[in-house]
């Protein structure tokens, strides 16, 4: 079985007013040293002082991993409300903010170097880390994985506000990271090599500072052996997050097993792998979706039985397929965060919203 993990950024929101608070350093200076007992992992900060990440140790199981989530953002709530904040999995924030960066040289060189685009970021995703046994293998999975990457954005979306205002999108978070000059699908690689290759004449250019700010919606890590995959919105509901997990993690064995076999990777270039997340980001599951294996505007629904289709072998096989069927049947039932979040904004307004999502967000 192969272990997976995931890192979840988190908004601050004030218990009173449900506006952003930019406390993420005093809510950290409270951390203290992790429990024999408690959740493995960590708790840090990220690029404002408005949002959290936490990130779990690798599991094997679902049930571990629901175990980690729940005892990270537990543990994130009870530091936040020494502050007077709440914890909240939003992937944007529905009452307008302005943002404060985190003191850190990192991140005020991006600051310095990006100007309005590093500014006003504040998005709260969900990253999922998958491993795999070799740089050549996840490069392998990275080239085969790319066309099933839009529904995965289309499942999650839960971002149809910024700044105040209903953007019409379901997922507007990944549009507003698609402002920094690496993000989004990347061209097929084809080796471990060409992936250095193309990761070193980025680096070169001297626009970006880091292999951390290769921002492709899937990458090799830098600090593990594993794939992560980066285009999906956080989630309110952890099942939801154990959902997207349990989906990556068969798509990467679904991925290397084709490599093994010696199945090309699908030619499909990146314009339309663009067009495809720009879809998933507009419609959600409340609208069409492009069909991974035909680039062709179809239902919701066709697409994301095709996505457990494709992946049904290695879901049976990690035990994880009855709670991927409950978890989609449940999704294109209710909907996504996308439309609770507009239901309540229309009847109560945007902090309603929030406080709805400080409650899911711990609602174990």
């Amino acid at each position: 079985m192969r272990s997976l993990g995931v890192e979840e950024e988190l908004l601050l929101v004030d218990a009173g007013s449900c506006e952003p608070r930019a406390v993420a350093g005093a809510v950290l200076d409270g951390l203290g040293p992790v429990v024999k007992d408690g959740p493995g992992g960590e708790l840090v900060a990220e690029l404002q002082q408005e949002q959290l990440e936490t990130n779990t140790s690798p599991c094997e199981s679902l049930d571990g991993l629901r175990d980690e989530l729940r005892g990270w953002r537990g543990r994130a709530s009870a530091l936040a409300r020494t502050q007077g904040v709440e914890v909240a999995a939003l992937a944007t924030s529905p009452v307008a903010v302005s943002p404060r960066l985190t003191s850190d040289e990192r991140y005020r060189w991006m600051a310095e170097a990006f100007g309005i685009t590093a500014r006003e970021h504040l998005t709260c995703g969900c990253h999922i880390h998958v491993e795999v046994g070799s740089d050549e293998e996840g490069v392998a999975v990275i080239d085969r994985i790319q066309p099933w990457l839009a529904p995965l954005l289309a499942l999650s979306a839960n971002s149809p506000f910024w700044q105040g205002q209903d953007t019409g999108f379901a997922g507007y978070r990944y549009q507003v990271f698609g402002r920094w000059p690496t993000a989004g699908p990347p061209q097929a690689f084809g080796s471990a090599e060409g992936y250095r290759r193309t990761v070193s004449e980025l680096l070169a250019s001297g626009v970006m500072l880091d292999e951390a700010m290769m921002y492709f919606d899937a990458r090799l890590s830098a600090a593990y052996p594993t794939v992560e995959v980066r285009v999906c919105d956080v989630c309110p509901d952890i099942e939801d997050a154990l959902l997207l997990a349990a989906l990556v993690r068969a798509l990467v064995v679904t991925a290397s097993r084709d490599w093994t076999a010696g199945r090309p990777a699908p030619d499909i270039g990146v314009p339309l792998l663009q067009l495809a997340a720009w879809r998933a980001c507009r419609s959600g599951l409340d609208g069409p979706l492009l069909h991974p294996r035909t680039q062709r505007p179809t239902t919701a629904r066709e697409v994301v039985e095709a996505l457990v289709e494709h992946t049904e072998a290695a879901l049976k096989e990690s035990g994880d397929l009855d709670t991927v069927r409950a978890g989609i049947d449940r999704l294109l039932a209710t909907g996504t965060g996308a439309r609770w979040q507009r239901a309540v904004y229309g009847e109560r307004g945007p902090a309603a919203v929030v406080r709805e999502a400080v409650s899911r967000t711990l609602l174990f």
